[in-house]
């Protein structure tokens, strides 16, 4: 039989409650099995008998493991390859900043090393998505809330986890309910991530976007939008489609006006597709009346999709002086790391690990310094 993983909290909720089993008991389950992923069901001391009984007929602590990891050349992006239960694989990214680098206001930094987990939500993707090598493997399944939370566990024996980001292989707000379920378990304890220190990336899924701040307040959202206008958006994201580009902005709108936060964009960087000065000032038009940061994206080209080029330096400085300069919006260009490890945006793609050509990957600006 097919175990489930003792981190699906809806499922181990509803079988200690058919066994009389109190739910006080899950969280220091939890905490147990976090620390110790190898351990036995005995191990874990003071549990009613009849816990240990349903713990041995239905879950296992982890249901994943470690199959491998690759580190990037400059030794600050860990990629995981992560083996499911069913065999299936899926890439989880651990990527660490030191904040002690530059200057943040013009004051020093404070602290030191942070860490944040680029998560995955989905076997491959449906969405297919022509610049993202995930998009390649079209979709196999969906993973539970507890094989999500499982990457979590795996990373935090390599690193000391701070953010988590929903912006590996899937699209979350398709695999709703698991994401949603995960993450209540990624801020309760024994993890006690902020809601604040985690972020949902999505292409667009605007029914699910309506729901989300209900669901999980406080957690950031991040959209893929990649195009100011409906046209070029269905070239490079077929998905754009189902949730047109007006649409999405109407539901935008609602959503920042009910969560009172600002939305993250995600915009890659296409030569010649998207990233002429005529689509800066489409975008800075569509976005000026909301609360929003802009993260322009390099293109990481990989495998098939060679079709589409990276923007040079010159035209992705040019377009971040349009959306600041005449339109004031906040806009970073990210910097990318784990590029010699297939680590960085739009690289997830499932393949055993292989040298590849070394190259230098640069520190990429933190989701916790764009709150700010």
């Amino acid at each position: 039989m097919a175990y489930r993983s003792v981190f699906d909290a809806g499922v181990i909720t509803s079988e200690f409650d058919k066994a009389g089993i109190s739910p006080h008991f899950i969280p220091c389950i939890w905490k147990w099995v976090a620390r110790n992923p190898s351990c036995e069901w005995t191990d874990i001391p003071s549990l009613p008998s009849a816990a240990y009984l349903v713990l041995n007929s239905k879950f296992k602590p982890l249901t994943s493991t470690l199959h491998s990891r690759v580190d990037s050349s400059d030794q600050v992006t860990t990629k995981l390859l992560i083996k499911l239960q069913n065999e299936a694989f899926v890439e989880s990214v651990i990527m660490t900043y030191d904040t002690r680098l530059g200057k943040y206001c013009g004051k020093p930094r404070p602290g030191g090393l942070r860490s944040t987990l680029c998560i995955s939500s989905q076997v491959g993707c449906k969405m297919g998505c022509k610049f993202c090598a995930t998009g390649s493997m079209g979709f196999k399944s969906n993973l539970s809330s507890g094989e999500i939370v499982e990457q979590l566990v795996h990373a935090s024996h390599i690193s000391s986890i701070r953010n988590v980001v929903f912006m590996g292989m899937g699209e979350p707000l398709n695999n709703y309910t698991a994401v949603v379920e995960a993450i209540r378990v990624m801020t309760s304890s024994p993890f006690q991530l902020s809601p604040r220190r985690i972020t949902v990336s999505t292409v667009g899924i605007t029914h699910a976007i309506s729901k989300l701040h209900n669901d999980l307040p406080g957690v950031n959202l991040a959209v893929s939008l990649h195009a100011p206008v409906q046209d070029i958006r269905c070239q490079i994201m077929p998905a754009a489609r189902a949730f047109p580009l007006e649409k999405l902005m109407d539901t935008l709108q609602v959503y920042q006006k009910n969560s009172k936060q600002k939305i993250f964009i995600e915009y890659i960087m296409l030569n010649e597709v998207n990233d002429e000065e005529q689509h800066a000032h489409l975008l800075g038009k569509l976005l000026e009346t909301f609360d929003v940061v802009v993260n322009l994206i390099p293109f990481n080209p990989i495998g098939s999709i060679s079709q589409f080029r990276s923007s040079s330096d010159v035209k992705v400085s040019n377009f971040q002086k349009v959306l600041r300069g005449t339109y004031n919006i906040r806009t970073t260009v990210r910097k990318q790391m784990g590029q010699d490890i297939s680590g960085a945006c739009g690289q997830l793609v499932v393949n055993l690990p292989n040298k590849r050509s070394s190259v230098n990957a640069e520190l990429l600006t933190d989701i916790e310094d764009l709150r700010l």
